[in-house]
């Protein structure tokens, strides 16, 4: 049997496994807007909360899915034209659960007019990912921004937390993260939204991410350059 795994490879066995589990994840969201259609109004948070966090996992397994087929060669983005406000909007809107729950304002600016080529599935997944912890990790305040810079269109997310931890301001996402038990800073999801922005490619442009502890509310500041 052990012959058999690592003939087979840990990574595609757990691969083979995250998609079990999206399987399963599938079938119990299923079930819970079953019973949420059921159930009488006013409906308990609760179901908020499961919504949320089904979600918040879903999207997880698709960054690890996604990874996996990018480390195999096997992952094709699908790059079109969108507009920036939309793709704030699908932000904000997966993000109205958590705020729900906490007294957290979520800022949005940018142009109506600005648009972007990019795979639009993916970027939304990452910086939902990002603003989903910097809510977590934030006093009461987020703002997602997004500008035109030279030949970079960037989204930018700023808190008023206490900043990046020092494992999490490295130079070089293409390095795997390195896990903060203790805070529970895994940095997956940086490491897929350079992973992501990195086949971004347009001429001789190439999409990248910076962190540092500069944002306007005096927390972390984190910046998605897509060419």
């Amino acid at each position: 049997m052990s012959n058999t795994m690592l003939s087979i490879g840990f990574p595609a066995i757990l691969a083979s496994s995250v998609h079990d589990i999206k399987n399963s994840l599938t079938a119990l969201r299923a079930l819970i807007g079953k019973l949420e259609s059921i159930h009488q109004d006013p409906k308990p948070n609760e179901f908020r909360q499961l919504e949320f966090e089904t979600n918040r996992m879903n999207n997880c397994l698709m960054q690890l899915l996604t990874l996996y087929k990018i480390d195999l060669s096997q992952f094709n983005l699908t790059i079109d034209e969108h507009s920036v406000s939309d793709i704030l909007e699908d932000v904000v809107a997966q993000q109205s659960t958590l705020l729900s729950f906490g007294n957290v304002q979520l800022i949005t600016q940018c142009d109506d007019e600005l648009f972007c080529y990019c795979d639009n599935a993916l970027i939304s997944n990452a910086l939902c990912t990002l603003v989903n912890n910097a809510q977590r990790y934030c006093l009461s305040k987020v703002l997602l921004s997004v500008a035109q810079e030279d030949d970079y269109i960037v989204f930018c997310i700023e808190d008023d937390g206490d900043g990046y931890p020092e494992n999490l301001m490295s130079s070089d996402y293409k390095q795997l993260p390195q896990i903060d038990m203790a805070n529970g800073n895994t940095g997956l999801g940086l490491f897929f939204t350079e992973t992501i922005a990195q086949l971004h490619i347009k001429g001789q442009n190439r999409g990248f991410i910076t962190t540092d502890n500069n944002s306007q509310f005096g927390g972390a500041r984190f910046k998605l350059y897509l060419p």
